[in-house]
């Protein structure tokens, strides 16, 4: 009869080796690996700082709540992943592109996947609150060849620095959000109005957590875009209004030089706005990498 391996005892000094062993011969490696890794860090945590069992039970409170307050219009854990620098982090990692393309950042917890199709032209503010705002827009190649065809998701947050599904019960369905096209020479233009930088929401437990130890909540003026085209590596990111106050201190880790752009005064209507032109240059899709 064979004998039996012994486990290791559990003791502060073996807690993430005495975990690891519990594993299969045959786990899944590279998953297996990361779970490790990741309880290996908690367990230093804890063993640096000793929290008491009521320190502890605080922090599962606050991971508890954190998954209460998330749900189909709002994502805490992705606002937590952002708020800590995780998101940028792994963006930073997986989409590292040429010089001259546009980079990549975070989409960040206000995204919605059902963006209403509109025409070039229209507005995606259905309320037409706030000073208005032209966007033209180009997709070329790294070459600087248009590309045609190409889908173009935005969204934004209004006037006051609020996304409409923050606040379902002020805002129109789907208000300051459009999917466009691109015509044969990579353009299109769309109306809206000038997005105002805003305050990381404060109202649920991460604001809560990172407001109370002081940390900077403020995220400058921006627009979000998703741009897709065959053959070509997807782009997400912001475009950052370059007179914000706060494009050093965004909570989300998202300003880059090539991503910050000048609002210009014009005339919209009769009415005095802004205007700016966005240039988005896409990078052809390699093996391994997402399109």
């Amino acid at each position: 009869m064979a004998a039996q391996t012994q486990a290791l005892t559990f003791s502060e000094a073996t807690s993430s080796q005495a975990f690891a062993e519990r594993f299969p011969a045959n786990r899944n490696g590279k998953l297996a690996e990361l779970i490790a890794a990741a309880v290996m860090h908690v367990h230093e945590l804890i063993k640096e700082f000793r929290p008491t069992q009521d320190d502890w039970r605080k922090v599962l409170l606050f991971l508890t709540e954190v998954g209460h307050a998330s749900d189909e219009r709002r994502q805490e854990w992705v606002l937590l992943s952002d708020l800590i620098g995780a998101s940028a982090l792994v963006e930073e990692i997986n989409s590292r592109r040429p010089k001259g393309a546009t980079p990549n950042t975070i989409r960040g917890p206000f995204y919605r996947d059902n963006a209403p199709a509109r025409a070039p032209g229209s507005s995606i503010s259905i309320d037409g609150k706030g000073e208005p705002l032209v966007v033209s827009v180009r997709v070329q190649d790294l070459d600087g060849l248009p590309i045609a065809d190409a889908e173009v998701v935005t969204w934004q947050a209004n006037a006051e620095g609020f996304y409409e599904n923050q606040q379902p019960d002020l805002q129109p369905e789907h208000n300051l959000r459009g999917l466009f096209r691109t015509n044969a020479e990579g353009r299109f233009h769309y109306r809206s109005v000038v997005p105002a930088g805003y305050g990381v929401p404060s109202d649920g437990p991460v604001g809560r957590l990172l407001s109370g130890a002081g940390y900077p909540l403020h995220r400058p003026a921006h627009l979000h875009f998703v741009v897709r085209a065959k053959g070509f590596e997807t782009i997400t990111t912001h475009i950052y209004d370059s007179r914000d106050p706060h494009l050093g201190e965004d909570a989300l880790f998202g300003v880059r030089p090539e991503l910050i752009a000048r609002f210009e005064p014009v005339e919209v209507g009769g009415k005095r706005g802004q205007a700016v032109e966005l240039t988005f240059v896409m990078v052809r899709s390699r093996p391994g990498r997402a399109s």
